[in-house]
């Protein structure tokens, strides 16, 4: 009996899988504006399981803009996603991406970018 309720536990808590890993960032800024090429690699499963976007945040967590990814890339890891015409607030040194998967949510880990003049 305990052994039943021992694995009925074990079912009903989520599965935690690897979160997204931003592997690298490449950032250009023209006039205030930033363009992001992130890249991320996560053990997509399919539908159910998939990185589904990222973002950029100021140190204090306020997000500038967010990247949606539509699709699961199992066939493609790591892989590379942009995204233009991020207003940047006047002294802008430093944003943080942060990326998210469909199961777990956003991560509780950035990666701090250096925004260069």
């Amino acid at each position: 009996m305990v052994l039943i309720a021992s694995c009925a536990l074990s079912v009903a808590r989520p599965l935690q899988a690897d979160p997204p890993e931003i592997v690298d960032v490449d950032v250009s800024v023209t006039s205030g504006e930033a363009r992001f090429s992130v890249t991320i690699a996560h053990p997509d499963t399919g539908w159910d399981h998939y990185a589904d976007g990222w973002r950029v945040e100021l140190e204090d967590g306020t997000v500038l803009d967010t990247r949606v990814l539509y699709h699961p890339h199992v066939e493609e890891q790591p892989f590379t996603r942009s995204l233009g015409g991020v207003a940047l607030p006047d002294g802008t040194k430093t944003v943080h991406i942060r990326a998210k998967c469909s199961v777990d949510g956003w991560s509780t880990d950035t990666v701090a970018v250096p925004i260069l003049p």
